[in-house]
């Protein structure tokens, strides 16, 4: 279906210069969504998929443990589509205060994601409602320090920004003017509590992410905030309890339709083409999810077994395996903080696993050594482009 703009233009003018800035109509859409029959199959073949990758956490030994890393690969994808360079192995050296291979500043706004992520999960699990309040104390986390602390975190705007070009006047997109922003978001919040009217969870995710998006109301951290509220709905909304599910990565193997159709809704309203992108990034990121998820715990049943066979060393070794499945990066320091076992005797343990394959010293020093589960992280990366080893 062909629609007409999703909204309307306002012209602005601004240090002296007259642009215009669009303002997004109300969710949902109108007319409504043509659900077709193919459109409502990839809805529930995604719907589908989201349940099998919900059921890893109950299925599965050790699912918990993979929870750690999940979220960490979404982070360090979110942050790469808008140009930051950390990889997951240099996000685990930061966390490690050890030197990441990338600048100190891009691990940084890394580790901040996963600590956004983690307060509004933290929050919604306590009973606080999904709600501009949340979006803004997230974004206070996502933006807290580092670069993007002069940016009014926890804040929305009070100027106009713009996408693309040099200023509003030759940018690809102008989002609403400050002045608009209350009306705007005061909607978009009735959307997300199901108001006028309730939409499906799924479908509802993927329609605020646009909104969201379009209205832009920070000045910096839109577009991870955008990606995070997705999350965040999910499992407000009951269908992932926890965030195992990386849709960055159909994001940006797909970047250019990705941005092609947030405007091709703007402009045509074609909400349909869409929620036909969004649904196939689920449907392709919660079967890969699944799927890792199912090789890290053989991988590391496997290692397990061979673990046990270390004799009366075993025991002290697999409570090492086990926290390098939550951190595979990581110094003897962090592994005696995370067992509760003597410095001495994870030093000992980590020489067991290396003689038996398990794990890799990765600096060559004799003091402040880092230790790897290499087969580990390998998994976790394929498909992403980032490095398959540590």
């Amino acid at each position: 279906m062909r629609r007409s703009l999703q909204g309307h233009y306002l012209k602005v003018t601004s240090a002296g210069e007259a642009f215009n800035a669009f303002i997004p109509s109300p969710l949902p859409p109108s007319p409504a969504v043509e659900w077709t029959p193919a459109l409502r199959g990839r809805f529930d073949a995604a719907l589908v998929a989201l349940g099998r990758l919900d059921a890893v956490t109950e299925l599965l030994p050790n699912a918990p443990l993979l929870l750690n890393s999940f979220v960490r690969k979404e982070a360090v994808l979110s942050s790469m589509i808008e140009g930051t360079q950390s990889s997951l192995a240099d996000l685990m050296l930061f966390e490690l205060d050890e030197q990441p291979g990338v600048p100190v500043e891009d691990a940084r706004e890394v580790s901040r994601y996963v600590a956004a992520l983690e307060h509004g999960l933290r929050r919604l699990r306590g009973g606080f409602p999904l709600s501009l309040r949340l979006l803004r104390e997230v974004h206070q986390v996502l933006l807290g320090g580092g670069r993007g602390a002069k940016l009014t975190p926890g804040e929305f705007r009070r100027s106009q920004v713009w996408i693309g070009g040099s200023r509003p006047g030759n940018a690809a997109f102008v989002p609403p003017p400050s002045s608009e922003l209350g009306e705007c978001l005061t909607q978009f919040e009735r959307f997300l509590h199901d108001r006028p009217e309730p939409t499906p969870p799924l479908a509802k995710a993927a329609l605020a992410h646009v909104q969201f998006e379009t209205i832009h109301p920070f000045l910096d951290g839109n577009g991870r905030l955008g990606r995070l509220l997705i999350a965040l709905q999910l499992a407000n909304d009951g269908l992932l309890r926890e965030p195992m599910l990386y849709l960055s990565l159909h994001f940006k193997e797909h970047r250019p339709t990705y941005y092609e159709l947030l405007n091709g809704v703007r402009q045509h309203g074609d909400w349909e083409g869409w929620l036909e992108f969004f649904a196939d990034a689920v449907l392709a990121s919660a079967t890969s999810a699944a799927t890792s998820a199912k090789r890290l715990l053989e991988l590391a049943s496997a290692d397990g077994a061979r673990i046990e066979r270390l004799g009366r060393a075993a025991r002290s070794a697999l409570a090492i395996h086990r926290a390098l499945q939550r951190q595979p990066i990581a110094t003897s320091a962090s592994l005696a903080q995370a067992t509760g076992l003597t410095p001495a005797t994870v030093n000992k343990s980590l020489v067991h696993l290396e003689r038996a394959g398990v794990v890799t010293e990765l600096t060559g020093r004799r003091r402040g050594r880092v230790f790897g589960y290499e087969r580990y992280v390998a998994i976790l990366n394929e498909g992403t482009g980032l490095p398959g080893r540590v």
